[in-house]
């Protein structure tokens, strides 16, 4: 009997996906439980309807992602701190100041766990700075630390 599954199995599936069990696997455990549904035409135009919205949603999402890291091409993001006398500063630039700047500055949103630091930045000067915005799509921004 082949059923739609309608959570993670282990051993058995993933949700979403169209698998043959057989009839007293489907009828006695899986639909009763409800971890399932039978996989008929209209249960497998819904699972259709359901997969195409969320590759709409990927495919939006990333483009979003390259128009932000376009955008990046052309920012240089400003953070101003004290620093001591051999240009080394009090503290350092983590990635959330940084994400708070760039909304600040600039309104976009970007999560400060998508920066990528090594090491928070420790003294004055422009640094190149990763932003991990979606799978595959990498950018590059300007930090500028100044006094």
């Amino acid at each position: 009997m082949k059923v739609i599954l309608l959570d993670n199995i282990k051993g058995v599936g993933k949700k979403d996906e169209v698998i043959n069990a057989s009839d007293g696997y489907a009828r006695n455990f899986l639909l009763p439980r409800k971890l399932a549904v039978e996989a008929n035409a209209e249960n497998m135009s819904k699972l259709k309807n359901k997969q195409d919205s969320v590759q709409h949603k990927r495919n939006v999402e990333q483009e979003k992602a390259q128009e932000i890291a376009d955008k990046f091409k052309d920012i240089t993001v400003n953070i101003k701190v004290k620093a001591g006398d051999n240009g080394r500063i009090f503290g350092g630039v983590t990635s959330k100041e940084i994400s708070e700047n760039l909304k600040a500055q600039y309104k976009i949103d970007v999560d400060k766990k998508k920066i990528v630091l090594n090491e928070t930045i420790k003294n004055l000067g422009v640094f190149n700075v990763q932003v991990k915005l979606f799978e595959g799509i990498v950018g590059n921004l300007k930090v500028n630390v100044q006094e």
